[in-house]
């Protein structure tokens, strides 16, 4: 192509899971392949996160003896966006089921590509389970732990995820729960002896979604990618209605790459863009956030510019969170899913009424918690529980029964208290208010229903990743051993949900309709198939790498091979 510095078949911008999934099927179809990272780590948020697929009728699951089907999948999506109103325009019947058919598919070909990829555990159900279609095991993929050593020299460009040692997201879960398991000391040891194993091997091993993106991006480089690090795309370029490739800035020297079959972006959402967060989805803030710091969103308003079209920009992929001193510190900050989901605990708004399930999605958790606040105080919302609470479970990772981290009271971050009404006048409560709702909820752990917002009645309130199936009420328990406490809760995030409206192809689509050539994308640069629901674990990764692979096919004219 003329007016090029150089030219590639297929250029791909960000990498998170779709690129390396797209990158894989373009050099098994024997076309050059750019991947274009604006950070110094490849990886994106997927490496940062929990790596989860969630994957319908996948091979794994046919291994475990376990049926499942593309029809029972359909039905449970088709579920969700009848209980959403059916107003998502990422969504629609066909494309869901080109995401149902080809995301096995795109399983079974990751294998083939030499990525290690395992079953996620089984009791990390769908998180609506009681809808027709819905699974109350786990259609969950995930990779083996991976040895970093294995990238050579790129290893140190993989972005760190948050558990750098040799361990299942399910064995980690399970050894947590420490006081009520009695499995978890043996796990913990096992856990322990591989890491002393590991280190006297010379091996680094990471889990989650570093292993995923670990495992995708030694697969790409060894079939032939080419990863470039510290490239921000500045520009798409045009050739009339057609983009031909992409301008790339790298400190003010602009550099003109061409893509002969396409241009896939895969760059991510606008998280840690406030302005963008004031404009879609306001009341939330950037540094609540866990993406990473590249995740400003200039390409999902490249790509409207171009003709693509914005929808479910409002949506976030929720992670409420409990901001405990020195949280702006961490690499994640603490998690709140399981503390206010776990037996003897609640969430109530600064009135201190209880307004939602407390288990369930993460996604529409924080969602609630804007709702709320919209009618009443609820950012913050405050987590309440008591000594039976603590004297099982942590809080913000600690557990806090024989000593308060040093800190925690004197900021104001944990409120103690030997009443209910005591408590509620530390946190700004109303008293009479605050003791009512611990009442309420009291009569229903002791009538085993909660019949205001039915905490416990899906099989997923009562996983370990929320609940605690270890303990004999495992998602509903009684607040009522002095002393009590409170802290607050946020609605973050780990990524937005919104972005450009693609087809069934991944290819980015013009406000009539039409696609425009040449442009794919996948991931949270795109409106999402799930609409404005969160189906299970996995449910932005899962079509990320699934998009890919579908948006290289087509591209490379593969659509009925592979």
């Amino acid at each position: 192509m003329a007016g090029f510095d150089e030219t590639y078949d297929w250029v791909v911008v960000g990498s998170g899971a779709g690129s390396f999934s797209s990158a894989l099927v373009m050099r098994q179809a024997g076309k050059s392949v750019l991947i274009l990272e604006k950070t110094e780590f490849a990886g994106g948020t997927t490496a940062k996160s929990g790596g989860v697929m969630w994957i319908p009728a996948n091979r794994f699951m046919r291994e475990d003896g376990e049926e499942d089907d593309i029809e029972a999948a359909m039905t449970y999506l088709d579920s969700l966006q009848e209980l959403d109103g059916g107003n998502a325009p990422g969504t629609s019947s066909e494309k869901r089921r080109a995401y149902l058919t080809e995301a096995p598919k795109a399983v079974d070909f990751l294998c083939e590509q030499g990525v290690k990829l395992r079953r996620g555990p089984t009791f990390w159900p769908d998180y609506y389970d009681e809808l027709p279609g819905g699974c109350k095991t786990s259609r969950t993929v995930v990779a083996e732990p991976f040895n970093l050593k294995e990238l050579g020299p790129m290893a140190d460009k993989l972005r760190p995820g948050f558990a750098e040692f040799n361990v299942l997201l399910g064995d980690a879960m399970e050894s947590g729960h420490m006081r009520t398991n009695p499995g978890a000391k043996k796990i913990l040891l096992k856990i322990i002896l591989r890491t002393v194993r590991d280190k006297l091997l010379g091996r680094k091993f990471t889990t989650a979604g570093a292993a995923l993106q670990g495992r995708m991006l030694k697969a790409a480089l060894d079939a032939g990618a080419e990863v470039r690090l510290n490239s921000p795309v500045a520009q798409l370029l045009m050739e009339g209605d057609k983009v031909i490739g992409v301008a790339v800035d790298n400190d003010g020297k602009v550099r003109r790459i061409g893509a002969r079959f396409g241009v896939l972006v895969n760059a991510g959402g606008f998280a840690q863009n406030q302005d963008m967060r004031d404009k879609y989805a306001p009341g939330t803030r950037a540094e609540w956030s866990q993406t990473p710091e590249g995740d400003t969103g200039e390409m999902i308003a490249e790509m409207e510019r171009v003709g693509g079209v914005l929808a479910q920009m409002d949506q976030l992929v929720g992670y409420q969170s409990t901001l405990a001193p020195g949280w702006d510190e961490a690499y994640v900050a603490p998690g709140a899913q399981s503390l206010t989901g776990k037996p003897h605990a609640i969430l109530v708004d600064q009135s201190g009424e209880r307004y939602m399930n407390e288990g369930g999605s993460y996604e529409l958790y924080c969602e609630n918690m804007r709702k709320r606040n919209e009618e009443s105080p609820a950012i913050p919302s405050w987590a309440i529980f008591d000594r039976q609470y603590v004297n099982k479970y942590k809080v913000a990772d600690k557990y806090i029964d024989k000593k308060i981290p040093e800190g925690w009271l004197e900021s104001g971050y944990l409120h103690q208290a030997d009443t209910i009404e005591a408590l509620a006048q530390t946190i700004g409560s109303n008293p009479e208010t605050l003791a009512q709702t611990v009442r309420r909820w009291n009569e229903f752990v002791a009538r085993g229903e909660d019949e205001d917002f039915q905490r416990g009645a899906r099989q997923y309130d009562n996983c370990g990743f929320v609940g605690d199936p270890f303990s004999e009420q495992s998602a509903m328990g009684s607040i009522e051993q002095g002393p009590f406490y409170a802290v607050p809760v946020i609605p973050g995030d780990v990524s937005t949900y919104g972005g450009v409206v693609t087809d069934q192809r991944g290819r980015v689509v013009k406000s009539d309709g039409s696609p425009i050539a040449g442009l794919y994308a996948t991931g949270v640069s795109t409106a999402s198939v799930m609409g404005n629901i969160y189906a299970g674990a996995g449910s932005s990764i899962g079509p990320a790498m699934t998009f890919g692979y579908i948006a290289a096919k087509h591209a490379a004219g593969l659509d009925n091979q592979l």
